[in-house]
């Protein structure tokens, strides 16, 4: 659990005297001696605060030194916009006077000065990717890699960007986790220690979400004008637009916000970033968005039933709720498909991964990995994981890489050195106690590999759905005039719509799931219409 000297965060840019002068406006100046704690691991409410005079330093829970901030510099990280608690200490280490501006008061100057939100978002994200990196930081999750719910809740917090320690009672490297369980049985595991010392045993993903402040709590039954199921890039153009565009819109997911977008390393070919964009950003920008403009995001509720009603359709969910809308977005996205060999999950989140993310980065270091895949992610993911240090080899089943991926990535792959195997498929995992020491290709060839990456494509979350709207052969939702609708993201239900990759027919890229998601918002708007016309002094 020790570390041998700090990790730093990226530095601490400098607000101008003018960004100074408006979050004076906005906020209390105070001041604090050496010693203080401007706020500690645990804390749920702490406010942005920016540095006049004076020094503070960022500690983690066991009172190691992260970095330290001076004058004109700012504290905090995503958890301000997002509600989560704090995962850090900030302690004044030479006397200070700063201004606290509280967090709604925060996101409302983010939308008046664009200047300052690039400066603020773009640090405050640089930041969640460098504490993601630091060993005993955030949660605390002790389980064994036997165990599907440990597997699970550690999956769910590493998609939702949260640091994490994952602590194997059963692996002999670690006597301190053994101890930790002894007394709990298997039904209690795994045992999670939220940031500030408080433990769950077997917690679902929902009641971890609340209790570290960043779940939302729907009542019972909930009335909205737009229901977005699916928190992806379509899923959250729909409740920018919406919401904007005078919606009672509620987004709902059973992970977190981003979706697969949100898990990239580098959108290259996103319209209006000629330098990329990563997809932590992206999706960061656009909840915040979001909520500015009063959409309410609920993760993580699953939908498990789709009943289409006059006036209003019912979505139920996972935790019982019920949520009626005038008009529902079915933004479901797609789940990453498995390889099908024997002793996959053994592996996986050990040495097999869906996601290349700054933790990944750094446990590669300079490893032998292969990435499995044709596509653009996992095009990204071996540029990332290559920069990163490690040695990288991607496999794909085509003859030509460039049937599948942008001429962009495939020259990226070769200025970073990454080496490309054309018709290899891997036929066998090899290694003990989840850690990977080589694979077999079907052709018998055998490659030494300590770390594995899947990006075999994705097949859509409409399980739930059953026989509620009509779907392709594949599970794709069809939509215009395969059903018989007028508008092409319509479903064969009328008020019920879908948007990005759950799609039939959709593109499956980015910018394209974020404009069905805005597209929607107009023929949502165009139902109501008719609705209200069909039948006058109907209730909104």
């Amino acid at each position: 659990m020790n570390r041998s000297g700090p990790i730093r965060t990226p530095e601490s840019p400098a607000l101008s005297p003018s960004q100074l002068g408006k979050i004076a406006e906005l906020g209390e100046e105070r001041s604090a001696e050496v010693g203080d704690a401007l706020y500690q691991v645990g804390d749920e409410d702490y406010p942005f605060i920016a540095i006049l005079e004076g020094e503070v330093a960022i500690l983690d829970g066991a009172g190691n030194e992260i970095v330290r901030h001076g004058g004109s510099n700012f504290l905090g990280e995503l958890n301000l916009l997002s509600g989560q608690s704090a995962f850090v200490t900030a302690i004044v280490t030479e006397p200070v006077r700063y201004v606290a501006v509280d967090r709604e008061a925060l996101r409302a100057l983010l939308f008046d000065d664009e200047p300052l939100s690039d400066l603020l978002l773009t640090t405050f994200i640089n930041r969640r990717e460098a504490l993601q990196t630091v060993a005993g930081l955030g949660l605390e999750i002790v389980g064994p890699r036997s165990s599907p719910t440990t597997r699970r809740l550690v999956e769910f917090a590493r998609s939702n960007r949260l640091p994490v320690t994952w602590r194997d009672p059963e692996n002999g490297d670690d006597p301190e986790a053994a101890v930790l369980v002894v007394g709990l049985d298997a039904s209690s595991l795994p045992l999670v220690r939220l940031p500030g010392g408080a433990e769950m045993q077997a917690p679902s993903s929902g009641e971890l979400s609340r209790a570290l402040g960043i779940g939302r709590e729907l009542a019972p039954r909930e009335e909205v004008d737009l229901l977005v199921v699916g928190a992806g890039p379509a899923g959250l153009g729909a409740a920018v637009y919406g919401a904007s565009e005078g919606l009672d819109t509620l987004i709902i997911d059973g992970n977190g916000l981003g979706g697969q977008a949100g898990q990239s390393r580098r959108i290259e070919n996103y319209l209006g970033f000629p330098a990329g964009i990563t997809g932590t950003e992206l999706t960061g920008r656009a909840v915040v968005q979001a909520r500015k403009f009063g959409a309410r995001p609920a993760t993580p509720y699953r939908a498990v039933a789709l009943e289409p009603g006059n006036g209003r359709h019912v979505v139920r969910l996972d935790e019982g709720q019920e949520i009626a809308a005038r008009a529902v977005l079915l933004a479901t996205g797609a789940e990453y498909r498995r390889l099908p060999v024997e002793g996959l999950a053994d592996y996986e989140g050990l040495s097999v991964f869906y996601a290349a993310g700054p933790p990944e980065q750094e446990l590669c270091g300079a490893s032998r990995v292969a990435v499995v895949g044709g596509g653009n992610s996992a095009g990204q993911a071996a540029v990332w994981l290559a920069r990163g240090g490690a040695l990288v080899t991607l496999l794909h089943r085509r003859a030509d890489l460039r049937e599948t991926m942008s001429d962009y990535l495939v020259r990226e792959l070769e200025r970073y050195g990454v080496a490309v195997r054309d018709r290899s498929e891997i036929a066998e995992l090899h290694g003990q106690d989840g850690r990977l020491e080589a694979v077999t290709l079907k052709d018998g060839e055998r490659l030494p590999f300590a770390f594995l990456f899947l990006f075999l494509g994705a097949r859509p979350c409409t399980e739930w759905l059953d026989d509620a709207v009509e779907r392709d052969e594949d599970g794709f939702i069809l939509t215009g005039a395969a059903v018989g609708g007028e508008y092409l993201l319509e479903t064969s239900v009328r008020g019920v719509y879908a948007a990005g990759d759950v799609r039939s027919g959709s593109t499956k890229r980015c910018a394209t799931a974020v404009g069905e998601g805005a597209m929607v918002v107009q023929l949502v708007h165009a139902h109501i219409r008719e609705q209200e016309a069909a039948t006058p002094g109907v209730a909104k």
